[in-house]
């Protein structure tokens, strides 16, 4: 019974993952699955998910392994029988070889990425070419429904180093756009837009720090945006309302893609109705808490994703899980725990909530009408442990993004920022904003401390209004509002030896003061 089961599931999940390569043939089909995706696919994709991860049990030693030193016990169809893998637990108890299919690599092909490392510790992730060549077709797909043109011409900004997200990108842009992979250089991307002309839709994929940096640069040396057309592809990190309004003073549309280098890229895309949806939270208080609860006060980015590609599931604590449906990943992924908290909704369970509201409804149907993806939503709220506790209430570092670059007039100087918790001599811990200025930025003091005054006070305005617990501080102790902000010319305090980071990171170690 054992034999014929593991071949009728081993037959089944490469049937699955055939069939699946149908709508990645041309961007076009793919475009039309997004568009026409039904509830019942979800069904669907989670059973694929559990013939995943049986698949995984019976050919991959590492998750084996997992299994019996889970006590796990075999029961058809449920998903849920099998325990959640994660880094520590799963990751860097076994092998890279064993973590294989039949505990062995595929050489020719296979490519290895590093992750950044802004966790703390760089790891290997080894793709085959199969895989690659998934990851590129569902990304070319989603750039031709988002950002629609003829004439479109990639300017790749990521990283081209260890971090392979730069290099498929530049590989998956090329299957629709002309492409040229500058990397990070700022001058070569202004002088690439100066030699092609403003004759194409200029896509440049990149960083969101790294994308006002870009814009700071272009504006400071004159660049004659008008006649260009420019939009941005940002991932890599979370990006705030207040930024994408910053960036989109120049730039025709921002758009982020969600991945992880444990997992794959391309997990996730904003399209017009989730960033309609997003902005329309900053202010509805009523969708906001139909949607995300009455005491949810923070601002999620909202994806779509395509679950037959990417199951996801949340835990009881809302952390995400993620079972990558496609025997074409090396190193399979089942019901892997990166760390994301986030939530979960069909489009029709949106659509029910929204037209309990006529005018919410209407600006949705025009937002949706743009790309017209039914898939469904992922509210992503970051990294559960990204946060600072304080005063009672958790600041996030997209809080303080918001904060620091909203209607703020002297954002142009700042070029990044991080946060820690410092414990001063009367043993009173406050946040501490440490900001640094771009360079070639030259502050005197009085500047230096207006530019601080503007970022306190935003942050502060922008905090009372997103978070209940620090707006009642703020009533009951006003020396709550004592955020301290410091700022550091480039390249100086804990920004030293940051230049050659990938991301960036946005909690610092504490110190005494």
């Amino acid at each position: 019974m054992t034999f014929v089961r593991q071949w009728v599931l081993r037959v089944s999940s490469f049937g699955l993952t055939w069939l699946y390569a149908i709508y990645r043939v041309h961007p076009a089909v793919w475009r039309l699955m997004a568009r026409n995706y039904r509830p019942w696919m979800a069904r669907f994709a989670r059973l694929h998910a559990w013939m995943t991860c049986q698949f995984a049990a019976i050919d991959v030693p590492a998750y084996g392994d997992f299994l019996r030193r889970n006590g796990w016990q075999f029961r058809w169809f449920d998903l849920t029988s099998y325990p959640p893998t994660d880094k520590l637990s799963y990751v860097k108890a076994y092998s890279q070889e064993q973590r294989c299919w039949h505990g062995r690599f595929e050489i020719a092909g296979s490519v290895v990425d590093e992750s950044s490392g802004s966790s703390g510790q760089p790891y290997n992730w080894v793709r085959s070419r199969r895989e690659l060549n998934t990851v590129h077709k569902n990304l070319a797909g989603y750039t031709t429904l988002v950002f629609p043109s003829k004439r479109r011409f990639v300017i790749n900004a990521y990283s081209m180093g260890a971090w392979a997200t730069g290099t498929n990108t530049g590989i998956a842009m090329a299957r629709v756009a002309m492409v040229k992979n500058t990397g990070p250089d700022l001058d070569k991307i202004i002088d690439t837009l100066r030699h092609f002309g403003p004759g194409f839709d200029y896509v440049i994929t990149a960083y969101p720090p790294f994308l006002k940096h870009l814009l700071d640069k272009m504006d400071a040396i004159g660049f004659d945006w008008a006649p260009y057309r420019l939009s941005a592809l940002v991932g890599g990190e979370g990006m705030t309302e207040a930024l994408r309004d910053y960036l989109e003073q120049r730039f025709t549309k921002v758009r982020s893609g969600y991945g992880a280098s444990d997992l794959t890229i391309g997990m996730g895309g904003e399209t017009d109705l989730s960033v309609w949806l997003r902005r329309r939270l900053r202010t509805d208080q009523r969708l906001r808490a139909a949607l995300l609860g009455p005491d949810e006060h923070r601002l999620p980015m909202i994806f779509q994703y395509n679950p037959l590609e990417t199951y996801l599931e949340t835990t009881a604590d809302h952390e995400i899980l993620c079972t990558i449906n496609t025997t074409a990943v090396l190193n399979p992924k089942v019901r892997y725990n990166i760390g994301d908290e986030g939530k979960l909704m069909s489009y029709d369970d949106l659509a029910a909530v929204l037209k309990t509201d006529p005018a919410a409804w209407a600006e949705a149907q025009q937002a949706f009408a743009v790309d017209r993806m039914r898939l469904p939503l992922l509210f992503l709220y970051g990294r559960k442990d990204s946060t600072i506790s304080y005063m009672g209430a958790n600041i996030y570092p997209q809080d303080v993004e918001n904060g620091l670059y909203r209607d703020n007039p002297l954002a142009h100087q700042i070029e990044s920022f991080c946060l820690t918790l410092e414990e001063s001599t009367d043993l009173e811990s406050r946040p501490v904003v440490h900001v640094q200025l771009r360079d070639g930025v030259d502050l005197a003091e009085a500047e230096v401390a207006q530019l601080a005054d503007v970022c306190r006070r935003g942050l502060v305005r922008y905090l009372a209004e997103v978070s209940r617990d620090f707006a009642e501080s703020l009533a009951e102790d006003p020396t709550a509002a004592d955020l301290r902000i410091r700022v550091h010319e480039h390249q100086t305090g804990p920004f030293a030896g940051t230049t050659g980071k990938i991301k960036n990171v946005y909690l610092a170690r504490s110190t005494a003061a």
